[in-house]
């Protein structure tokens, strides 16, 4: 099946550097734009000499597929914010009939925010996939940024995060996707910005389970 239309076009970096004026200078970042084919294979070496399992792939159109080729019928799932899965449709998908069980959808569902703070807690975090994205790949194989569990994680992330090194990695962070994120919650939430409370680097996949995080490597620039 075609991956179903984004619906919150809103809030993806072309929108939101062309809607928000705090970000307008941001358009023309080399941080938005896809990564060369040797920048891709270097985040790929890096990632898999660090024992993390890698897949690449040309478009979110092949990412779509092959995000839901990963995960076993039956699995239950839950998702972290990221404007990536929104961009290559998986979000649109996951709100209708599939054939996992998104506890996401029961979260939000919930509408006392005390319970829905204890559902977070609990079966938000004990899910068999746990879904979401990062602000930066280095080329040395390390992921920087991430709502990571104890679950098994599937990182789908475009190649516009690759970037050289930690350092970077924080750059990045810092300097271009902390700004798009204000800019997104200023939409989504009416706060003035957002800001980072919560920031990891994984240097490695687990020795006792390798294949606990994924990486979904994508040939396009997707979410920030």
């Amino acid at each position: 099946m075609a991956a179903p239309q984004n619906t919150n076009v809103a809030e993806t970096f072309s929108a939101l550097t062309k809607s928000d004026t705090q970000i307008t200078a941001l358009a023309s970042s080399h941080y938005g734009k896809a990564a060369s084919a040797d920048r891709v294979n270097a985040a790929k070496a890096g990632l898999e000499k660090n024992g993390f399992k890698v897949h690449v792939v040309n478009t979110r159109d092949d990412a779509f597929v092959a995000l839901k080729n990963l995960i076993p019928a039956g699995a239950s799932i839950n998702n972290a914010h990221s404007t990536t899965l929104e961009e290559i449709g998986f979000i649109t998908y996951i709100k209708g009939e599939t054939p996992w069980k998104n506890v996401h959808g029961t979260i939000l569902h919930e509408k006392d925010p005390a319970k829905q703070a204890e559902l977070r807690r609990t079966l938000g975090s004990t899910v068999d996939y746990y879904l979401t994205s990062v602000a930066a790949v280095t080329e040395t194989g390390h992921l920087a940024h991430g709502d990571l569990s104890g679950s098994n994680v599937i990182v789908v992330v475009g190649s516009n995060k690759i970037v050289k090194d930690e350092q970077e990695a924080w750059k990045r962070q810092q300097e271009f996707a902390l700004p798009l994120e204000s800019a997104r919650v200023r939409i989504a939430y009416g706060l003035p910005a957002s800001s980072i409370t919560h920031y990891e680097v994984i240097r490695s996949a687990s020795p006792f389970n390798a294949n606990r995080i994924q990486v979904l490597l994508v040939n396009e620039s997707l979410g920030y």
